[in-house]
């Protein structure tokens, strides 16, 4: 078996085999496959697809192509994934919630990723907090705090790693089969006993039609239930952002504001029904409704605040950042309000332009290579059917000089649209995908 036969099947829209796809996995780690390759690879499957079994193969081989770990806890081990939104930060909440609840949560998360930010990003924001651990290290930390919100180290899924790369290049980034093995690949190597995967759909999602949205959930489930991973989706709306802020320390503020007293709004529910679906289905509940309550307990009494602050210490942060985590987070120079120029009820929200109006800031990346800020981004963002007088806030700008803030104005104002009665506001959660 060689890289020209498995491509000469795709030119001739030859259906690939479970052997052919599992010998692509390894030739991309062990560099028997060359970029040009590669890319051609993706391009057949982008245009031809997979195979439910090709798929779940591609899967399994990405994932066995380079380290995976493997637990022996007293307590089942979970783990949590979404496709990526604005101002998203719900597994700062997540994952501590669930180690007060008696799980073990490896959580191996991602930076910011176009328009959208990045977990890793929010949780670097803290001063000292270094998210890259060996495995011992990453043992050690959820062995002692039951969470670590971690960056997948050089030896997890090689192969995805290369094939990404590839992608990215290649306009194929977009296929449903090369999304689920690249998420997949990486949560199967964590070793979790199960997982939860958040399926945004709205503006701030990448999947703007929630019939995109649920292809990609269906495709993710089965496959991880394939591998043998028990998986359920949360098709979530993203038609606004999770929270009303966007920028990384200004999101890892919102956090603290849920887990230090106001355990309540849109990021608690989600919080609550993707944890429902993990603590029910690891037994730890006995049903998803207890599973929520358990949940919004955990926030709400402050065992949940305990353990993440326990996790910033052991990641480097400083010991006592939940005490007083308002010292710490960096500000940004130029604070400015974008006020509205008509009255009216805040009737859409385009939220890919908000996450790139952050980006322009200095809060993301356009290029791997960018250095992020901190403490730039949006904060007081508007919400979805509220009403807006002439000259009240839209949004508060924080940046780093004033002409950035002057060109983000414009950036936010022409995201919101104000009209003369309110539209209906989206439920959050969609659907579940069993």
């Amino acid at each position: 078996m060689n890289a020209q036969s498995i491509l000469a099947k795709l030119r001739h829209d030859a259906p690939l085999s479970v052997e052919d796809v599992t010998w692509v996995a390894a030739a991309l780690a062990d560099q028997r496959m060359s970029d040009a390759q590669a890319g051609a690879f993706a391009m057949g499957v982008c245009r031809n697809g997979l195979d439910r079994a090709a798929r779940v193969a591609l899967t399994q081989a990405m994932c066995a192509s380079g380290q995976v770990l493997k637990w022996q806890m007293d307590q089942p081990v979970l783990d949590k994934h979404s496709t990526g939104g604005v101002g998203d930060c719900a597994s700062l909440i997540l994952a501590p919630a669930l180690a007060a609840c008696g799980a073990y949560v490896p959580m191996i998360s991602g930076r910011g990723l176009g328009h959208t930010g990045g977990t890793l990003d929010k949780l670097e924001a803290i001063p000292g907090v270094s998210v890259m651990l060996d495995e011992a290290r990453l043992r050690a930390v959820v062995g002692q705090v039951g969470c670590a919100i971690v960056g997948a180290t050089g030896d997890i899924a090689p192969a995805d790693r290369r094939l990404y790369g590839v992608r990215d290049v290649t306009a194929t980034v977009d296929s449903l089969d090369l999304i689920t093995a690249s998420i997949l690949s990486k949560k199967l190597a964590a070793g979790v006993d199960g997982l939860v995967l958040d399926v945004k759909t709205g503006s701030g999602a990448f999947m703007k039609d929630v019939g995109a949205a649920r292809a990609l959930a269906r495709a993710l489930v089965e496959t991880a239930n394939a591998a043998g991973c028990p998986t359920r989706a949360v098709i979530s709306d993203m038609s606004q952002p999770l929270v009303p802020s966007l920028g990384n320390a200004l999101e890892v503020a919102e956090v603290m504001r849920v887990l230090c007293g106001d355990a309540q709004g849109a990021i608690v529910d989600l919080c609550a029904a993707l944890g429902a679906v993990l603590l029910a289905g690891a037994q730890l509940a006995e049903d998803e409704a207890a599973g929520a309550q358990m949940i919004r307990a955990a926030i709400a009494n402050g065992h949940a605040a305990e353990r993440f602050g326990a996790m910033i210490a052991a990641l480097g942060g400083p010991v006592r950042f939940v005490d007083d985590w308002q010292r710490f987070l960096p500000e940004a120079t130029v604070v400015r309000e974008v006020t509205a120029q008509q009255s009216g009820y805040v009737q859409s929200i385009d939220g890919e332009a908000l996450g790139h109006a952050v980006v322009a800031l200095g809060g993301g990346r356009v290029v791997e290579s960018d250095t992020v800020n901190p403490a730039v981004g949006l904060s007081d963002v508007a919400r979805l059917g509220g009403y807006i007088e002439k000259g009240q806030p839209l949004a508060v700008i924080h940046a780093a000089r004033p002409a950035q803030a002057d060109r983000a104005v414009t950036q936010v104002r022409d995201a919101l649209a104000l009209a003369d009665a309110p539209a209906p506001t989206p439920d959050l959660i969609i659907e579940h995908i069993t």
